[in-house]
């Protein structure tokens, strides 16, 4: 999606800014996501690999479910991958985390 025309009444958001609040925030409108990426940036702060395994053992919805979770906070940015040998292991975004943080706090100034 382009915008067309820069909008003064927003103050000076650059494009790139708006479409990562959109992205971001349509990746976190699901309460299951949000808890899913908080378990990784938990588990990555105490330098504890995750895996698709990890989270169907530790959260209360199929792996079907799990992933497809997983796939939106992937496709947004919010969460990487590693791939080692059969396992697939998940890594918070958090400098991701923070530019959606700086560009949501621009976007609140009136």
């Amino acid at each position: 999606m382009r915008i067309r025309k820069s909008m003064d009444v927003m103050g000076h958001m650059e494009e790139d800014e708006i479409l990562l609040i959109a992205k971001v925030s349509d990746a976190l409108s699901h309460p299951a996501r949000i808890t899913l990426f908080r378990y990784i940036m938990q588990a990555n702060k105490n330098f504890k690999p995750v895996c698709n395994k990890d989270l169907v053992e530790n959260f209360d919805y199929a792996q079907a479910t799990i992933s497809q979770h997983m796939n939106k906070l992937i496709y947004a940015g919010l969460v990487e991958t590693k791939k080692e040998n059969k396992f697939t292991y998940y890594y918070a975004n958090l400098g991701l985390l923070q530019q959606y943080s700086n560009a949501a706090k621009k976007f609140a100034i009136v």
